[in-house]
C-alpha cells in the first residue's frame, strides 16, 4: 500500500479546506472543486473568491508524480539539472512505451531490453538516486499500474503523459503535462495551471446489452469535438454514473484526453470502493468510505448542474448505442447503426485487416472478460476470424490474472496473439509487417487514439475505435459492415449464426494475483552512492545545455520555417515511432522536427523553401541552416496547434533548433504551456484570417517585444519580398510568472538560479 500517511493527512485537512473554500465562493462546491482547492496553494495574495475560471492562474501541490519511459528521459535529464538530493514529492517511473510489438510478448520483451538496455539502465539508475519508485519494462503502462497502486479519491497528480487522466476514474485530478511541468512539482516548487472551466455530464439510465462505458467517451468526444474540452474539466455525475464500473469510469476519463481536456473526473462510489479491495487495498477503501460524503460534489451540484457547471451534456445509458469512431481522428463518432452506410458513403477499406484491444484505454479485468466472452462463441459457432487479432494487457497484475483464469487462452484459441504488457501500437510501437507499402486498408482498436500514421506510420491506415468487445466482434467478421447487433456470420458448416450480447466480470473472483510486479522500491538504495553516467558518445542519451537567456531585445529577421495547414498535431510535430528511440538526446531527436507538418505552400510534407538560397529540402535540415547562419526563425499554424501526446519534445526541438517564436490560430493546452516552459513565444493571431497574410518568402519582426507584459499584445511586422509591410496583432496567455520564464530562457533556469 503506498502513500497511506500521505492520504490520511490529506482526509484530515479535507472537510475544513472545503469549508474554507465554500465560505469564500458562498455557494456549493462541484466535487473537481473541492479536489482543487484542497490542493491549491496559498499565499496572503490569493483570493479565492476572485478565481475566474478559464483566465485565473493558480499554483497547485500535487500529491504525485508519475512518468513513462519515453518522457522521463528528458524529464529526468532536467532534474538532474535542477541540483537536487532528492524528489520533492513521491514519483514512479513506467517503462511502457519503448517495447515494440511485433511477434508476442516473450520475444518483444527480449528484444526490448537488449535494445534499450542503456534507457533502462540510465532510468533505474536514476531512479534508485533520487528516490523515484520505478517500474521495470513488462510490468505494465503507466495508468494501468496507476490505477491499480496509486490514485486515490480526492487526490491530485501529474504525469509526463496525456493519457494520464485515467487516474479521474478513481476520483483524483490526474493531469498530463510536460516533463518541465513535472520537474517544477518533483523539486518541490508549485505547480502553475490556469484555473478551468467545468463541464458537467450527466449520466441517467444504465448500460445494456452490447454498450458500454466506452461508447460513453466516444459519444461525448462526438458532441465536443477534439477541443472542446479544451481548458476544462469534466465531471461526471449521475445515477448512470453510479452503475459504472470504477475501471469503466477509468476508461471514459482516459479518453477524455482526446476532447483536449485537462482531466476528467468521477465522484467517488461503491464501485471505487470495491475496486480498491480487489487491489488489495483495504485500509485505503476504509479511509476513503469514511470520507465519502466529501469526496464528490455537494447535493445541490446535481440537482441545479446548469447553474454551476460552464455547461451540461445529459447522456441516456438505456438508449445509448455502441459506436465506433474515426478515421483519423478521435471525435469522428459514428452509431454501429449507421456506421456500415458510412464506411461505404466515404469509401473507407471494408475490410478489416487488424483488430487491436488492450492498451491504457481498455485492458482492465472487465474489458478482457467481455472480450473473452466473444472470442469464445467464435469457437462455439465454429467461426473462423478474419482479421488478425491481438491482445495488449495492461498490467503485469492483469496479465497474470486473465492467464491463470483462462482467458488468454480463449483469444490464442482463435488465433489471437498476446503482446507485451506495454503500449505498443497505441503509440506506434508497432513493427507491422506490410505498413512499409503504405497500402489503403482499415484497422479497428479499443485504443484512444488514431491520427494518421499513429500506429503503424502507414498514412493510409484508416483507424476505427470501439469497445473491446466491437473490436472482437468486428475482427471475428473482418468486415466493416458488420453489425453484431443485428448482423449474422457464416460459419464453417454454411449456418448462419449470430454473436450474443457480450458478459463480464469487474473484479476476479479469485482476486488479483501476480508473481513478480516489476517494482523496485527506491527506498532500499542510498542514493549519494549511484552515479549517473552517460557516454559522450551515446546516440541515445544526451546531457542538457541550458538554452540562451532572452536578450532584451526585439526579434529582428525572423524567417519563416513553415506555415503548417490544418491539423499539426504533436505527432506531426515529433514523430512517435522509431523517434522514441531518441527520446533522451535532444539534437538526435530534433532531426524529425515538423517532418509530418504540411506546408501551406505546396500541401507537402517536410518539404519547406529556404530563404538563402531559394532551394527547397526537410524541415530539420533547413532550420539547422538558419541556425548555423544565427537567423530565428518562427513557425506558424493553425486551430488547435499541438493537440494529441504532451511530449516536451514538440516544443524542445523548435528551441534547440533555433525557432523563437510560434504564432496560432489557437493552441492545445498542454503544448502552449511547454513552449513557456522552454523560453519560446507562443503567440496567437489576435484576427484569425492574419493567418492568410504571411507568405511562404516573408521576412518577420518582433517590434514591441520589449514591453512584454501580462496582457499587453505584441506586434508583428510583415516584411514581404517585394518590399510591403503589414502589422499584425499577437494575443498571448503569458502571466507574470511565466514571463520570468521567457527572459531567464527556460523555466528550468528560472529554477536552477534559485537552488
Amino acid at each position: 500500500m503506498f502513500d497511506l500517511e500521505i492520504i490520511k493527512n490529506i482526509y484530515n485537512d479535507f472537510e475544513t479546506k472545503t469549508k474554507v473554500a465554500r465560505d469564500a465562493l458562498k455557494r456549493p462546491l462541484t466535487f473537481t472543486e473541492k479536489v482543487l482547492f484542497n490542493h491549491i496553494d496559498i499565499d496572503e495574495s490569493l483570493v479565492l473568491s476572485e478565481l475566474g475560471r478559464g483566465s485565473s492562474y493558480v499554483n497547485f501541490n500535487p500529491d504525485r508524480v508519475a512518468m513513462q519511459d519515453a518522457t522521463a528521459q528528458m524529464a529526468l535529464l532536467q532534474f538532474i539539472m535542477a541540483g537536487k538530493e532528492k524528489v520533492s514529492v513521491p514519483t514512479t517511473v513506467h517503462c511502457d512505451h519503448l517495447i515494440q510489438a511485433k511477434v508476442g510478448a516473450e520475444e518483444d520483451l527480449f528484444i526490448a531490453k537488449k535494445t534499450n538496455s542503456e534507457v533502462y539502465n540510465f532510468l533505474e539508475s536514476v531512479s534508485k538516486k533520487y528516490g523515484i519508485g520505478f517500474w521495470e519494462p513488462g510490468a505494465g503502462i503507466i495508468h494501468q499500474v496507476v490505477l491499480e497502486n496509486y490514485a486515490f479519491p480526492g487526490g491530485m497528480m501529474v504525469g509526463t503523459d496525456s493519457h494520464t487522466v485515467n487516474a479521474g476514474g478513481l476520483g483524483m485530478v490526474a493531469i498530463g503535462v510536460g516533463g518541465a511541468d513535472a520537474v517544477d512539482v518533483m523539486v518541490g516548487m508549485p505547480w502553475e495551471l490556469k484555473f478551468p472551466r467545468l463541464i458537467g455530464v450527466c449520466l441517467k439510465g444504465e448500460l445494456s446489452g452490447w454498450a458500454s462505458a466506452k461508447d460513453v467517451i466516444l459519444k461525448v468526444a462526438g458532441i465536443l469535438t477534439v477541443k472542446g474540452g479544451t481548458g476544462s474539466i469534466v465531471e461526471y455525475f449521475g445515477p448512470g454514473a453510479e452503475k459504472l464500473s470504477c475501471t469503466g469510469k477509468g476508461t471514459i476519463c482516459n479518453m477524455g484526453a482526446e476532447i483536449g481536456a485537462t482531466t476528467s473526473i468521477f465522484p467517488y462510489d461503491q464501485s471505487m470502493s470495491n475496486y480498491l479491495r480487489s487491489t488489495n487495498r483495504n485500509d485505503l477503501a476504509d479511509l476513503a468510505d469514511q470520507n465519502a460524503e466529501f469526496l464528490c460534489g455537494d447535493s445541490e451540484i446535481y440537482k441545479y448542474p446548469e447553474e454551476y457547471f460552464d455547461e451540461v451534456l445529459t447522456i441516456d445509458l438505456d438508449t445509448l448505442e455502441p459506436h465506433i469512431n474515426g478515421p483519423f481522428t478521435p471525435d469522428l463518432a459514428t452509431p454501429i447503426s449507421d456506421f456500415a452506410e458510412s464506411a461505404k458513403k466515404n469509401g473507407w477499406p471494408l475490410k478489416l485487416d487488424v483488430g487491436l484491444i488492450g492498451s491504457c484505454t481498455n485492458s482492465s479485468y472487465e474489458d478482457i472478460t467481455r472480450a473473452a466472452s466473444i472470442a469464445k462463441q467464435a469457437k462455439e459457432k465454429k467461426l473462423k476470424i478474419k482479421s488478425e487479432f491481438t491482445v495488449t494487457p495492461g498490467s503485469e497484475q492483469v496479465r497474470y490474472t486473465v492467464d491463470r483464469d483462462g482467458y488468454l487462452d480463449i483469444f490464442k484459441d482463435i488465433g489471437g496473439m498476446v503482446l507485451a504488457n506495454a503500449c505498443g501500437p497505441c503509440i506506434g510501437q508497432w513493427d507491422r509487417h506490410g505498413a512499409e507499402k503504405q497500402e489503403k486498408n482499415s484497422i479497428i482498436t479499443s485504443f484512444n487514439r488514431n491520427f494518421a500514421k499513429r500506429a503503424d506510420g502507414n498514412p493510409n491506415t484508416h483507424g476505427f475505435v470501439a469497445s473491446p468487445e466491437i473490436v472482437t466482434a468486428m475482427a471475428i467478421a473482418g468486415d466493416l459492415r458488420f453489425n453484431p447487433l443485428t448482423d449474422t456470420l457464416v460459419n464453417e458448416d454454411g449456418d448462419n449464426v449470430m454473436l450474443r450480447e457480450p458478459s463480464g466480470i469487474e473484479s476476479p473472483p479469485r482476486g488479483f494475483a501476480v508473481e513478480n510486479n516489476g517494482f523496485i522500491d527506491p527506498e532500499k538504495f542510498s542514493g549519494k552512492e549511484i552515479e549517473i553516467n552517460i557516454d559522450s558518445n551515446s546516440k541515445r542519451l544526451q546531457l542538457l545545455e541550458p538554452f540562451k537567456a532572452w536578450d532584451g531585445k526585439n526579434i529582428k529577421n525572423l524567417k519563416l520555417l513553415i506555415k503548417a495547414k490544418g491539423k499539426c498535431t504533436t505527432d506531426h510535430i515529433s514523430m512517435a515511432g522509431p523517434w522514441l528511440f531518441y527520446r533522451g538526446h535532444l539534437d538526435n531527436i530534433s532531426s524529425n522536427l515538423l517532418i509530418g507538418a504540411i506546408n501551406y505552400f505546396n500541401d507537402k510534407s517536410n518539404h519547406i523553401k529556404n530563404q538563402i538560397d531559394g532551394s527547397y529540402g526537410q524541415v530539420p535540415d533547413v532550420q539547422r541552416i538558419y541556425k548555423a547562419e544565427n537567423i530565428p526563425t518562427i513557425v506558424v499554424g493553425d486551430e488547435n496547434y499541438g493537440e494529441g501526446s504532451s511530449r516536451e519534445h514538440a516544443a524542445m526541438e523548435p528551441r534547440h533548433l533555433g525557432v523563437r517564436v510560434v504564432l496560432v490560430k489557437s493552441f492545445a493546452r498542454i503544448h502552449e504551456t511547454n513552449l513557456k516552459k522552454q523560453g519560446m513565444l507562443a503567440l496567437t493571431f489576435q484576427n484569425k484570417e492574419d493567418y492568410n497574410k504571411i507568405l511562404e518568402d516573408d521576412t518577420l519582426e518582433l517590434t514591441n517585444l520589449n514591453e512584454f507584459s501580462v496582457g499587453k499584445t505584441l506586434e508583428i511586422k510583415i516584411i514581404h519580398s517585394n518590399g510591403t509591410r503589414e502589422i499584425i496583432i499577437c494575443n498571448h496567455t503569458y502571466n507574470s510568472s511565466q514571463i520570468e520564464w521567457f527572459r531567464a530562457g527556460s523555466a528550468l533556469n528560472l529554477i536552477r538560479s534559485k537552488q
